[in-house]
């Protein structure tokens, strides 16, 4: 059996295009005790990626010039030699960017079975995956908001700032977005259900932002759900 994968063919020295990565067909490897293979379904695209194609010294360890690209998947066992798992299960796993990966299953967080029946699949990437716990434990553990609070999301259309939005808005908060572009902002306020989004495009200087977060928050701000830092969190601050 064979599968395609990408995989990083050269350090990106700015932004990242389609010359840094290779595309290839590969023999799918043999399945060893305790591993499992899994058919990849969804893959998430996360800003942490980009940090992974420097070869300098981080948090976490690059990506080597003509490895797999790393990354969050979901998808189903094809075929298991662990105890616990077995084929048709749906797990969320580091597949990274390929059809079908062989993956350590001992090795902690590498494949976790979940239950697909109740939220679609893809969800496990976004909303009650990683994101989704960023931002519930970043809101109820850290900033605490109790009802009547307001609470400031930068980064409000993305996939941890929209969560914690409709979290804050849960527990009776007014809930101001920072999103670029009026597209987001209509859908921060609108399919969000967030109080008010601020354009931050339309308000390049500290004193512009700062006259349009007192124009939405004019209660002041109670907690920040800081994604972004620079400007926008001086003027939060």
């Amino acid at each position: 059996m064979k599968h395609q994968r990408i995989v990083l063919a050269a350090r990106p020295e700015a932004e990242a295009g389609p010359e840094h990565f290779r595309l290839e067909t590969v023999d799918t490897p043999a399945v060893p005790a305790g591993h499992v293979l899994v058919k990849v379904h969804y893959l998430s695209l996360d800003p942490y990626m980009r940090m992974r194609m420097n070869g300098a010294k981080s948090y976490a360890a690059p990506v080597s010039v003509g490895e797999v690209m790393v990354g969050g998947t979901v998808g189903e066992i094809v075929e298991s030699r662990q105890d616990g798992l077995a084929p048709g299960d749906t797990v969320v796993c580091m597949g990274g960017w390929q059809e079908m990966a062989v993956l350590d299953a001992r090795q902690p967080g590498m494949v976790r079975k979940v239950d697909a029946s109740r939220v679609p699949l893809s969800a496990f990437l976004g909303a009650v995956g990683m994101p989704g716990v960023t931002a519930w434990v970043g809101l109820n553990h850290i900033i605490e908001p109790k009802a009547g609070e307001t609470v400031v999301v930068s980064a409000a259309s993305g996939a941890v700032g929209s969560v914690v939005g409709q979290l804050a808005k849960a527990k009776g908060c007014r809930v101001v977005g920072l999103a670029g572009g009026a597209d987001k902002c209509n859908y921060v306020v609108k399919d969000l259900g967030f109080d008010a989004c601020i354009d931050y495009r339309q308000f390049p200087d500290f004193k512009s932002l700062e006259a349009a977060l007192d124009a939405a928050a004019p209660q002041g701000v109670d907690g920040n759900f800081e994604n972004v830092a620079g400007l926008i969190l001086d003027v939060v601050l």
